[in-house]
């Protein structure tokens, strides 16, 4: 019996070997592309477009090469210490010199981390005690270059003026001026316009009932709830949502940070008045104008009978981590700990947020937070568990986050307030989505996965979803498909918005809707992809062969068995055709290479993709390994 730790890391193996094949492929024919483009124009022109070709491949390695080194000491702490106490010494001098070595170290590392940095001052303690809550005052025990309280507001201050020199804001995360004083700045350049303002995106998901509509609403609109579901009624879609109180369908919320770091909301914020509330929320694109950052929030449904759309919801939205609400009275129960299965399963960090801390009884919450801590340490999860208590934890974590194997766990109030400026501090300082360049890559051929369909009256057929890779603008000649016969169509790109607000193109990582030409409503499905118009389409495959484990099923699987397929953006009912088992048939913990056919239609998949299927209660893992 194949463990699942074991199936993971070889799943990731494979996911990470084929990518690697995808991307030198697609470098090799854009070479080829290239080659005879230039070989068919005059010499001369020939050899002026190569010259620039050249360059351009220079300057994008370089700029790739500027950003490795950091990209590297992101991850080590070391690094990123020495590069504080550099900083620090400049300042302190106060030497015309070298504050001006100051500024360009500053100006260069807030364009290698997209605008932002975060610089912290003095000696801090270590991270790992810091996460264990074990801070002592001895020496061996603490980081960095210590400064007193005079010195620290001297670097304070060159460092406001050097990065207002370069356009910037600068705000003070925490301070302390005990027996070690230290701060962090948080140093941030305004984004030039939307199409460049980094998003995180962030999946909410977790038990019926354990607040997570409402710790959105207090979130994105910043009044606190009544302790009777006030925050929740703006954010629901349907008006049976609003009269049950439970979330159908995939919710999509944002909450914007301006250049200081604090949060964009509502002038109504702390109104009472629930239509107030209701009819003066801020509109996207006034937030997104005035945002240096962007959360992007998908509510998740809760209930079982909506598995299917919350399953949709994390294979398709590409999250950088999942926000797992569990409520304090309640414990992690029911979907809670399918919602943590399925995270784990896709591989995405998880955040444990632990609402209803006012109303929970002091020994009901200890048993919640050490069940909590019980599961997350569990052999299936291997997380460290991070309680936030402090600002300074929340900077520390935020920084560390999705590079070790570390769950931050807050514990937080929606009516009382507590612990959600930890929560909204953590959230502004995570790296943002599309900086993830081992998932989402420019330089390739545009891909772009359709997540929604809309018809929109006076503009047409508008399609939202993320562009996996290469980039795209207004007026793009692109295919669309497949359809039923596997086919795709040619269309253009009327125009792209971004959180509602027009942009004029866009690139790898970010979610945007772009609204096409002569397309029906009924022409366009979600899991659909949008290329770039070529002599070649991609090909549409309806049988594909996948290494699979079964996490759970109660009986056995065999021939003819069907299951309803999640992989990316998407989603249809499969056959399995043959397995390689001995015995023909799968139980619980067994593992095979199996053959699938979709049932209605041939999909756009790749090798490599991981796929999640399920049947009632039936779950099972696995990865693309070969087309069909």
């Amino acid at each position: 019996m194949t463990s699942l730790r074991t199936f993971q890391s070889e799943i990731d193996q494979i996911h990470h070997r084929e990518l690697a094949k995808q991307r030198a492929q697609a470098a090799a024919d854009r070479a080829k592309a290239d080659k005879d483009s230039s070989s068919k124009k005059a010499a001369g022109k020939a050899s002026h477009a190569r010259k620039e070709s050249t360059d351009a491949a220079d300057a994008s390695k370089g700029s790739i090469v500027g950003k490795e080194p950091l990209a590297s000491g992101d991850g080590d702490a070391t690094t990123l210490s020495d590069i504080d106490e550099r900083l620090q010494t400049l300042l302190l001098s106060r030497l015309p010199e070298n504050l001006e070595k100051a500024r360009n170290l500053i100006a260069s590392l807030l364009t290698r981390n997209r605008g932002e940095y975060v610089f912290r001052i003095g000696a801090h303690p270590s991270a790992t005690k810091l996460f264990a809550g074990q801070v002592s005052n001895e020496k061996e025990e603490w980081q960095g270059a210590p400064c007193t309280a005079e010195e620290l507001d001297i670097i304070v201050q060159e460092t406001q003026a050097a990065v207002d020199e370069l356009g910037g804001k600068t705000s003070t995360l925490f301070e302390s001026r005990t027996d070690h004083s230290r701060a962090a700045l948080l140093l941030r350049l305004p984004p030039p316009d939307v199409a460049l303002t980094p998003e995180v995106r962030c999946a909410v998901v977790g038990n019926v009932d354990s607040g997570k509509s409402t710790t959105l609403g207090v979130l994105t609109r910043g009044a606190l709830d009544d302790g009777r579901g006030r925050a929740r009624v703006s954010l629901f879609r349907h008006k049976h949502e609003v009269e049950s109180g439970r979330t159908s369908s995939v919710g999509m919320e944002i909450l914007g940070f301006g250049p200081t770091g604090k949060p964009i909301l509502p002038p109504t914020a702390h109104s009472t008045d629930p239509e107030t509330i209701r009819r003066e929320k801020m509109g996207w694109e006034e937030i997104s104008r005035q945002a240096s950052k962007i959360i992007s929030f998908s509510d998740l449904a809760g209930h079982e009978r909506y598995l299917k759309t919350t399953l949709y919801g994390l294979t398709s939205g590409s999250p950088s981590c999942v926000i797992l609400i569990v409520g304090g009275n309640a414990g992690l129960i029911g979907m809670s700990k399918e919602h943590l299965a399925i995270a784990l399963a896709l591989s995405v960090p998880v955040v444990v947020c632990i609402t209803k801390i006012d109303m929970t009884p002091p020994n009901i919450l200890e048993k919640t937070v050490e069940q909590v801590s019980k599961i997350l340490r569990s052999p299936g999860c291997r997380k460290t568990p991070v309680f936030v208590k402090s600002m300074e934890t929340a900077v520390a974590v935020a920084q560390a986050f999705g590079k070790e194997r570390l769950a931050p766990v807050f514990q937080t109030s929606n009516v009382t307030g507590e612990g959600l400026d930890f929560l909204r501090t953590f959230l502004n300082l995570l790296p943002a989505s599309e900086s993830d360049t081992e998932k989402f890559i420019t330089d390739q051929p545009l891909e772009y996965c359709v997540t929604e369909v809309y018809s929109v009256p006076y503009v047409g057929t508008v399609v939202d979803g993320i562009v996996n890779s290469g980039s795209i603008k207004a007026g793009d000649a692109v295919l669309f498909g497949p359809d039923s016969n596997g086919n795709f169509h040619a269309t253009s790109v009327k125009s792209i918005e971004r959180k509602r607000a027009r942009v004029p193109s866009a690139e790898a990582g970010q979610c945007v809707s772009l609204a096409l030409k002569r397309v029906r409503r009924t022409e366009v499905r979600k899991g659909m992809v949008l290329v770039h118009k070529t002599e070649t389409p991609p090909r549409a495959v309806r049988q594909f062969e996948g290494q699979v484990l079964i996490l759970y099923h109660n009986t056995t699987l065999q021939r003819n068995y069907q299951a309803m397929l999640h992989c990316g953006a998407v989603r249809q009912t499969v056959r399995i055709i043959s397995m390689d088992h001995p015995q023909g048939i799968l139980r619980t913990g067994d593992r095979a290479t199996v053959t699938f056919e979709f049932i209605s239609h041939p999909e756009y998949i790749k090798e490599g993709m991981k796929l999640l299927f399920r049947e009632g209660k039936t779950k099972g893992l696995g990865v693309i390994t070969r087309l069909l």
